[in-house]
């Protein structure tokens, strides 16, 4: 099912934009209220560093095996299945008082995730025609970094006022959203049915220019993520600003995705290339190599901002991407190819920025995880626009008949 609709479905669009909106607060409103309970009780930075870990390796090794679900199970079931199971995890994990126990069930809710985050990627563009796939692409966008945003700030008041456990039952009934829409969104993929059901020899692999802009796109993950962990030394110690300053550039870069979500959603499907979504990666990245020669925390306001922006860009681009590219049975496998590919260099990040900051000045492992980024993504430009060229036209009929190899 993609672009087969003569029209497109946005109430179904509008009804996966909030089941994004409250899945993702309630994964930030639980990570959140962890660790602060963690810090709280007297666990060090090895109980916190085990909670990320738990909350992402298995988005990096469990999302193949979520794309096939999603690509060979009912929809609705999946959505429905996983959202309960989630749930009550989340009732579990509120109860929880051990960290090896909250590691453990942190990291079973993310092995849902992996599941869930393919099944409704590959929903949307069955939702939409082709030329509202980007719109309806930055609206899911925007719920999810609005979920984001809020569920921080939330945690951090209950978590002061009530204890955790009233944030984390909140985890636990955001993700009955997930069992809601899985109910009332009209759009479902019959995998069982239809001619993408027959088994072939496609692979996401085979696709080179995808190959290539996964791989750009893991690059630059690996270093923003990166940044997660040295921004703090950078603002706080090099720049020598305020908490308040901070949180304030932190919130600045989730800003600039949001204005981004809803601009770059109004791009017309042709401009959406795989070229342009490099350079728009590149664009994600310039303002971090800028910001390494900041003299004052001012200068990163609109050079955060502008990354954010080109951020909600490349998830826009890719949704739009990968659903054109991608035979529509595979189109779960395809998500969670990228998912599994960003998580896992996401991670890798993560791990190393630690050490690295023991090492060397904030100042130039800005410079670096920016630069390493941009390179990525412009040496990626000509390889892409060379196979782009030799490529043969995509019909939709070729996308709809062409099928998978397991």
């Amino acid at each position: 099912m993609s672009f087969t609709s003569d029209r497109s479905r946005w109430p179904d669009v509008y009804l996966a934009a909030g089941a994004r909106a409250f899945a993702m607060g309630g994964e930030f409103l639980a990570a959140t209220t962890l660790a602060l309970v963690l810090q709280q009780s007297g666990h060090g930075g090895l109980a916190v560093s085990g909670l990320l870990v738990a909350a992402t390796l298995p988005l990096a090794l469990f999302a193949p095996i979520g794309g096939r679900i999603a690509d060979r199970a009912d929809s609705r079931t999946v959505l429905v299945v996983t959202g309960l199971v989630q749930s009550l995890i989340g009732f579990a994990l509120a109860f929880a008082h051990h960290p090896v126990a909250i590691i453990a069930l942190t990291a079973l809710l993310a092995s849902g995730l992996a599941v869930t985050g393919p099944t409704l990627a590959a929903l949307l563009p069955g939702m939409v025609r082709a030329d509202d796939l980007a719109k309806a692409s930055g609206l899911n966008q925007t719920a999810g970094v609005l979920g984001a945003l809020v569920a921080p700030a939330l945690a951090g008041i209950l978590v002061g006022r009530t204890g955790p456990q009233v944030p984390l039952l909140l985890n636990a009934v955001s993700y009955l959203a997930l069992v809601a829409a899985g109910l009332l969104i009209k759009t479902r993929r019959h995998p069982e049915a239809g001619p993408e059901a027959k088994q072939t020899d496609f692979r996401v692999r085979d696709d080179r220019v995808l190959t290539v802009m996964i791989v750009a796109m893991a690059a630059t993950v690996a270093g923003v993520n990166g940044m997660n962990v040295v921004d703090v030394f950078f603002i706080r110690d090099t720049l020598h600003a305020s908490t308040t300053m901070y949180g304030l550039v932190t919130a600045t870069w989730a800003a600039g995705m949001l204005i981004g979500s809803v601009v770059f959603g109004r791009i017309p499907r042709a401009r959406i290339t795989v070229p342009a979504m490099l350079l728009v990666l590149a664009g994600s990245c310039a303002p971090l190599l800028a910001g390494a020669l900041a003299g004052t925390v001012w200068t990163l306001f609109p050079l955060w901002f502008l990354g954010g922006a080109f951020n909600a860009a490349v998830n826009v681009f890719v949704m739009v991407i990968v659903a054109g590219r991608v035979p529509v049975a595979a189109h779960g496998r395809a998500f969670a190819a990228v998912t599994s590919s960003v998580q896992a260099a996401g991670l890798v990040g993560l791990v190393l920025a630690g050490p690295l900051v023991e090492q060397f000045d904030p100042r130039y492992l800005v410079a670096g995880t920016g630069g390493l980024g941009l390179l990525a993504a412009l040496i990626a430009v000509p390889v892409v626009r060379r196979r782009v060229r030799s490529e043969p036209p995509r019909t939709p009929a070729a996308r709809q008949l062409a099928t998978i190899r397991g």
